[in-house]
């Protein structure tokens, strides 16, 4: 039997700052919430359309969001949509649809003269980090062009 896919890449604005919990194993879960703008033209009106997104991170990454983002910050995202169920407290069910997130990517520029800074890796990938800076030999000079 074939494989779906289930794959989100989104870039959007946090709309509050990140809520960082604990299940009661001990594993950290980051919620957090980002608004993406569309703009498209209809009848010569340039409009512009909102969608926010509910999502979620899991251990480390989760801790890189809520240590690092605050709300209005610019945020790329990649993982994918869940749809989860539950019973609330006065037994009525519920059912939401989020994005767990599997990897991101800070997109605004650390603060200047900001006491802590961003960590220095661009996501929080398990994976090596293949955009680590590596000292360029080379000049402006050697450019060609």
């Amino acid at each position: 039997m074939a494989s779906d896919l289930n794959k989100v890449i989104l870039i959007g604005r946090l709309t509050k700052d990140p809520e960082l919990k604990y299940t009661q194993s001990g594993t950290s879960v980051c919620s957090f919430s980002i608004a993406n703008n569309r703009t498209y033209v209809t009848a010569g009106e340039k409009k512009e359309q909102v969608s926010f997104f509910n999502c979620v991170a899991w251990a480390k990454t989760g801790e890189v969001i809520a240590e690092y983002c605050r709300k209005g910050k610019r945020i790329g995202i990649e993982g994918r949509m869940q749809q989860r169920s539950w019973e609330d407290q006065e037994g009525k069910k519920r059912q939401t649809v989020e994005i767990v997130v599997d990897n991101f990517q800070f997109l605004d520029p650390p603060r200047e003269g900001a006491g802590e800074s961003a960590p220095d890796v661009s996501s929080s990938s398990s994976k090596p980090d293949q955009t680590q800076n590596i000292d360029n030999p080379f000049s402006d000079e050697d450019i060609p062009f």
